[in-house]
């Protein structure tokens, strides 16, 4: 029996809602992919709430882990890491040796950086120093990166506000050889109205999805976003087919979140579970 495709994914994780891999995990999972969550902090809930208790992983602490990880042959035989929210400098430069150490490794290995770092609301809500090993360590090493069209222009230090902007800030990013940008959640000079769109920038230009705009944002979309791309991926679809289910369960999870008033995306819905599993 062939065993599953393995992802190890480094991402934040809370013990209520979800956000980082308690968002992202789920998804995965149910896709039938075998997930290794290492996490990069370790908190109650959001900031969004009164209160938030946890920190930020020692240095220490998480590179024990990545050689916990190491030890068990994980990168050797993953099919994608996938890294996500990142508290400190030192655990970024961290990831970034051990991404890159198991791309050497392992040539098959894809490796997916979501740069969660900010968003227009809010602006940046990372120190500069994080933003920096992210756009100088982790995007070079990236096969596909999920910027928002808020983090996008922060990398590259230009406004992303129509589709030659994009591509000429794709051209900046500096991916790795043949990688390929996946911009989310952008409004676009283009984007037609009550829409928001992913857009894929690669080798062989931009790729459109648009997608329905609904009057909500809630913490870990992005990573939702992204472990259901993972997942898409993981079972064989196309880049642009695992976006549009991406965006479309998503949606659905956004939807259910706000006929309920909820203040977290919601991965319960018999509905949302059983378009995620194809029933």
């Amino acid at each position: 029996m062939t065993r599953p495709p393995l992802v190890i994914s480094i991402q934040s994780q809370v013990v209520h809602g979800h956000v980082g891999n308690s968002a992202a995990l789920f998804p995965m999972q149910a896709a039938g992919l075998e997930v290794a969550a290492i996490p990069t902090v370790i908190f109650s809930n959001t900031p969004d709430y009164p209160t938030l208790r946890g920190r930020a992983l020692p240095a220490d602490f998480f590179a024990d882990l990545l050689l916990g990880a190491r030890e068990r042959g994980l990168p050797g035989r993953a099919r994608y890491i996938l890294s996500g929210y990142i508290g400190s400098e030192e655990v970024a430069r961290l990831t970034a040796e051990f991404v890159a150490r198991a791309k050497a490794e392992n040539p098959g290995l894809t490796y997916i950086c979501d740069p969660v770092m900010g968003d227009s609301g809010p602006g940046l809500y990372v120190p500069e120093a994080i933003a920096g090993v992210m756009r100088e360590r982790l995007l070079p090493l990236a096969d596909i990166a999920t910027p928002n069209q808020f983090e996008l222009a922060h990398l590259t230090g230009a406004p992303v506000d129509d589709l030659a902007a994009l591509a000429a800030a794709a051209a900046r990013l500096r991916l790795a050889p043949g990688g390929r940008l996946v911009a989310t959640g952008c409004v676009l000079a283009e984007t037609g109205p009550g829409l928001l769109e992913s857009v894929i920038a690669g080798p062989g230009g931009l790729e459109r999805h648009p997608t329905p705009r609904l009057p909500v944002a809630l913490p870990g979309t992005g990573d939702l976003y992204a472990g259901l791309m993972v997942a898409g991926l993981g079972r064989g679809a196309s880049l642009g087919a695992a976006v549009d289910r991406a965006q479309a369960l998503t949606a659905l999870a956004l939807e259910r979140a706000r006929s309920l008033g909820a203040a977290e995306v919601v991965l319960s819905d018999p509905g949302f579970r059983a378009a995620l599993l194809g029933e």
